[in-house]
């Protein structure tokens, strides 16, 4: 079978870190597994603790990757959200395509015994609203400035907890709160 990332090695069988059954690229060193064989190894296999530092290289393909086996497109999934790193799946027959150091950066993340979880659409809708609530706290701070932005979110969160919080709101947004003018 040939590699569906670098498309010049051969997919040699093995075991990925002698856990469970994987297809090792002999030229960038990706590995094919079957999501199977993963859940095989994961209901016999308690979680770890997480690892001191581990030392990895990473290679993450952008293109978009044909199954080694039916040859049809991968589907990309996100891992986290605090990297860009995506898995690629064969939706057709549970195969997954993880480029070379990205078994042990889900490891480092603690996600190793997630795996199955990141291919679901809950997972994917999480990844998406951090990122959107990200992106939307740099847009906030950016147009208020760090020092307002970080006053303003400290008195909402002080607001929010409030019992009256709806009248307090309408209160600070009344243009004349003391006037019984509408």
């Amino acid at each position: 079978m040939k590699c569906p990332a670098c498309k010049n090695g051969n997919l040699v069988s093995g075991y990925l870190e002698d856990l469970f059954l994987a297809r090792t690229c002999d030229s960038c060193g990706g590995n094919w597994l079957m999501l199977e064989d993963y859940l095989h190894w994961l209901q016999r296999t308690p979680p770890q603790p997480l690892a001191a530092s581990i030392e990895y290289e990473i290679m993450d393909s952008r293109q978009v990757l044909l199954c080694p086996v039916t040859g049809n497109m991968m589907l990309k999934y996100r891992i986290s959200g605090s990297n860009d790193h995506r898995l690629d799946l064969s939706s057709d027959i549970s195969g997954i395509w993880m480029d070379k150091g990205e078994w042990e950066l889900l490891k480092s993340e603690g996600l190793a015994h997630q795996l199955n979880s990141i291919f679901t659409e809950p997972w994917q809708r999480r990844i998406q609203s951090e990122r959107t609530a990200e992106v939307l706290s740099a847009r906030y701070e950016n147009k208020f400035g760090p020092e307002v932005y970080q006053k303003i979110k400290d008195t909402r969160e002080w607001l929010l907890k409030q019992d009256n919080h709806l009248e307090l709101l309408a209160y600070l947004i009344a243009k004349d709160p003391y006037s019984v003018k509408r």
